[in-house]
C-alpha cells in the first residue's frame, strides 16, 4: 500500500520560509519521480517541482530560485524548501509519486502566506 504524508505548511508572512516533508511508503524509494503541486480553490492542480530517480529537478518558473526540492535517501522523504514566500504562493501543496504501477497523491497541506 502506497501512503503519501505532507507536514510542515502553516501561516508565514511575506518573505518567509517553510520546509514541507512527504513522507513516502513505497518500495524502491530511489527508483520513483517524486513532485510537489499545489492547488487553489478554482483552479486547477499545477506543479511546483518534480525530482526524477536521477536526482533531476524541474521547477515551476514561478518559483525557480525561490523553491528547492530534495530527497532524503535514508528516510524516504521528500522536501520542499520554500524561501521568499509570496501571497501568490498561497495553496494547498500536495505530495506526488510516480510509481510504476501508478500515480499517487497525498492529503495536502495548507500553506498560507500573509501580506
Amino acid at each position: 500500500q502506497v501512503e503519501l504524508v505532507e507536514s510542515g505548511g502553516g501561516l508565514v508572512q511575506d518573505g518567509g520560509s517553510l520546509r514541507l516533508s512527504c513522507a513516502a511508503s513505497v518500495s524502491s524509494f530511489m527508483m520513483n519521480t517524486f513532485g510537489w503541486y499545489r492547488q487553489t480553490p478554482g483552479k486547477q492542480r499545477e506543479l511546483v517541482a518534480t525530482i526524477n530517480p536521477d536526482g533531476y529537478t524541474k521547477y515551476a518558473d514561478s518559483v525557480k530560485g525561490r523553491f528547492a526540492i530534495s530527497r532524503g535517501d535514508t528516510d524516504n522523504t521528500v522536501y520542499l524548501q520554500m524561501n521568499n514566500l509570496k501571497p501568490d504562493d498561497t495553496a494547498v501543496y500536495y505530495c506526488n509519486a510516480v510509481l510504476v504501477y501508478g500515480s499517487y497523491w497525498g492529503q495536502g497541506t495548507q500553506v498560507t502566506v500573509s501580506s
